[in-house]
């Protein structure tokens, strides 16, 4: 699988709202992203994990 760039739109509670820069949004469960997650980040999506992109 490519590897998949999303903007964290939204956190609501245990769930994160993301979308791409091609508009594909997609709910993720917290516990599956890196604690430090917060609203605004970019992460990256490679080799089923989450990671955050400075």
């Amino acid at each position: 699988m490519e590897p998949v760039v999303y903007h964290v739109v939204k956190i609501n509670g245990d769930y994160a709202v993301m979308k791409t820069d091609d508009g594909v949004e997609n709910t993720v469960a917290m516990a599956l992203l890196p604690i430090e997650i917060t609203e605004g980040d970019t992460v990256l999506w490679e080799n089923l994990a989450y990671s955050i992109l400075k």
